[in-house]
Parts: structure tokens; sequence; C-alpha cells
């Protein structure tokens, strides 16, 4: 453990299937005890099939001031990783050492008692970790102002929103001072201004030499904010690395089929019986990449094909198809359309369809953007239109090749240019 904060050791935890409960805690081991008595007389010897590893022989070390974004797919054992990590669960098998105080936010109420206030369970966490009252009160002031609930301090916590519940959670956890700091994807719930704010102070928290564990599906957040990736996949350990290589190797494991999504590629569909007697309707659409593979994810400055399939049921001889990325709030971003200003001008009997939109780099920086889409007679009827077709990731890349990644916080859009010196200017 020399040099490390956190040392895991041939990890595993094992869990029965059908169990009613986890036995986590210690009411779930009373009941699953009282309900061993009561049936003893009719258990059945359990098979190896009966049990599903969660993990199995997971080994790593962090060290100080290290910030770690671990990311995998829903069900591949990052939530069971940090629980372990923040001694909630037990592991069925090796060793987990962690130097210091930790601080978890793990899901919307982890840690906090729901009768007590807001105040109370300020204190509350803050002698969990270990911290004098003294303590307490030096950091009181800023949680409550950071959390942003001051008007609801003294009402208990079981009537507050989950957003109300998170943003002081995440204040408690990351203001009282912790060697580590363990966050799961909980921040999700959050609003869009209150994520971005907590990622600053996660990044504040990491410049003091503390020690962050950030599990996310936002895999821009983990380029731009994590020094060092793990993938986790089907509870091992697939990739240990620096975070941009964490990414790719994840978006790589995404693009097989049957991962990620039902269909390899498929952002959007619609089986085509359902809409034969409408005008249009949009019933497919795909990403691919410059090679025409499936892709789920892509980076800034990607090649990228957006192919659209869609159902007329009326002759169009003026047809125009649109792809609109907006924000999560719904700030318009970018726009493609193939209007005849655009020099592609369709002209298409009633049928299926399918055109592409081709994008030599893609713009927009890293970040979750989700896609809008409509049909149209040009400047005259939407034959069709769709407010959320689906959600792309894109990932921060090094779009110039000069070593530097590009962020949100640089740029939401990334063009081709040049500089060069003026001449003649005066």
């Amino acid at each position: 453990m020399s040099g490390s904060i956190v040392s895991v050791r041939g990890l595993g935890k094992q869990y029965q299937l059908g169990s009613a409960t986890r036995h986590d805690t210690l009411r779930d081991h009373i009941a699953h005890g009282v309900r061993r008595l009561v049936s003893r007389k009719n258990d059945k010897p359990k098979s190896e099939g009966d049990f599903i590893w969660a993990l199995k022989d997971v080994s790593f070390e962090i060290g100080q001031g290290e910030v770690v974004g671990i990311i995998g797919r829903n069900g591949a054992g990052k939530s069971t990783l940090l629980k372990i990590l923040s001694q909630i669960t037990e592991p069925s098998v090796g060793e987990v050492r962690v130097r210091g105080r930790v601080a978890s936010l793990l899901e919307v109420g982890t840690g906090f008692h729901p009768e007590l206030t807001g105040r109370e369970n300020i204190f509350l966490n803050g002698a969990i970790l270990g911290m004098t009252r003294a303590e307490i009160r030096k950091s009181f002031d800023e949680i409550v102002a950071f959390s942003e609930v001051e008007q609801f301090l003294d009402t208990p916590v079981k009537r507050y929103s989950s957003g109300m519940y998170v943003r002081l959670a995440f204040a408690v956890a990351a203001h009282l001072e912790p060697e580590v700091l363990v966050v799961d994807e909980v921040l999700a719930v959050g609003d869009a201004a209150f994520r971005k704010k907590c990622m600053g102070k996660m990044g504040e928290v990491a410049s003091l030499g503390r020690t962050v564990l950030l599990v996310s599906h936002n895999m821009g957040a983990i380029s731009s904010l994590c020094d060092r990736g793990l993938l986790v996949d089907n509870g091992r350990i697939a990739f240990d690395g620096p975070a941009h290589s964490a990414v790719q190797a994840y978006n790589s494991s995404q693009n097989v089929a049957g991962t990620g999504q039902s269909e390899q590629g498929v952002i959007y569909a619609i089986p085509l019986e359902g809409v034969l007697s409408k005008k249009c309707a949009i019933t497919r659409l795909e990403m691919l990449d410059a090679d025409g593979n499936p892709r789920l994810h892509l980076a800034t400055g990607d090649t990228v094909a957006l192919r659209v399939t869609f159902h007329l049921s009326t002759p169009a001889p003026r047809c125009g198809v649109e792809i609109m990325f907006n924000t999560g709030d719904g700030g318009r971003l970018l726009m493609l359309a193939n209007d005849p200003d655009s020099g592609f001008p369709l002209k298409l009997e009633p049928g299926v369809h399918s055109i592409e939109c081709v994008i030599e780099k893609f713009p927009l920086s890293a970040g979750d953007f989700f896609i809008s889409g409509a049909i149209t007679i040009p400047y005259e009827e939407f034959l069709a239109r769709w407010a959320n077709l689906g959600q792309v990731t894109v990932v921060a890349a090094d779009v110039y090749d000069s070593g530097f990644v590009i962020t949100t916080d640089q740029s939401i859009i990334v063009t081709d240019h040049h500089w060069r010196v003026a001449r003649g200017a005066k």
C-alpha cells in the first residue's frame, strides 16, 4: 500500500440469484435470518448457477490526488465496487484498504436520516466522517451556500425533492474535507447548472491533493475531469490507463453488436407497420463512421454519416430532411438540412427512402446531445417532425493532433480554421 491511498487486491462480490435482499445492512441480515428459520425445511442445496459474481478478481491501486473515472455499461459492477470502497457493502473475497476518510454520494439518500432536518444531517454526516463539531461548523456556511437549500435547512429531508437531496448531499460530501470523495451517477438527478457546479467542485477538491472516484456515463465529463480511467466489464477491470484511452476502449466495446443498444449503431427505430397511414414517418436513424461501420459514440473531429430512413405515403416533389443537435435543455447547437438552398434537392415517390448526411469533421465538443428530426416540404410544410429521436455521446479528442484535448470548457464548437500573419496591416 506504500504511496497508495486506495489498494484493492483480488476483490470479489457474489450475490445469490432470486434473493429478495442483498443483505448489505444489519436490517437485511436480520430479515434474512428470520426468513431462513421459517423456511429451513424447504431449503434446497444451492448450486453454482444460483449465484452471480458482481465483481471478480479486481485489483488496482490509486494514489493520493488522483481523479479516477470508473466507466462501463449498466450492470458491469461499477456501483458495487464503489459501495465496497465506501464500506457500505462487504466483499465476498479479497482485500480493500483505504487510508483516511471517505465521503460517498452513491444514491439519493445515502447517509441521510429522512426524519432529521438538513441542518441536522450535515452534522450527522460530519460525525460519521469522524469530524468534530468545531470542524463541521467551520465548513457549515460553505455547505449551505453551495447546496442552495438554505430556505429548507430546518425541514426534514424526507420532504426534499430528489434534486434538493442531491444538492445537499453533494455539498456535504465535498466540503467536509475527506481524503477520498466517491461520486456515483447520482449527479444526473440535478439540473445542468448544478451538475456543472459539482464538476468544478470535484476539480477543486482534486487540486487540493484529495482523491476523487467518479462513476459517470458522461464520457465528456470523464475525459475532461479525470486523469485515469477504469473500464469495468462483467465484474472485471477490462482497462486501466489514461482517461481518454479508457473512453476509447469503452466506445470500442459499445460498438460491438448487441451491446449498449438493441441494435448496433441505431439511435432511433420504430416498426414500419405502424406508420403506413401517415403522410410520412421517420422510422430509423443510424450513425456510421468513415468506413461505414455502425457507431454508438463519436469523437470531436470524426467523420460521421447520419442515415435517416423514412416512409412516405404521399409524393414529395420537393422533399427536405432536417437533423438537429440540441442540448439537454432544448438549446439548438447544430442544424443540418438538405433544403433547396443546400444544393441537394430530393424528388421522391411514396415508399421507403434512406438518405445520409455526411459530416467530414464533427464540430461539437464533448458532451451528450439530443437529436431531433424532420421531413419537410421546404418552406411550406412539416410532413414528419420528432422532438427527440435519441441521444448521442461525443467524447473529447485531440482534434489538431497537437497533444491538446479540446473540451467543452474551451469551446462548444470546434471548426477548421487557420492563422496567418497579416500583411500590410496598419
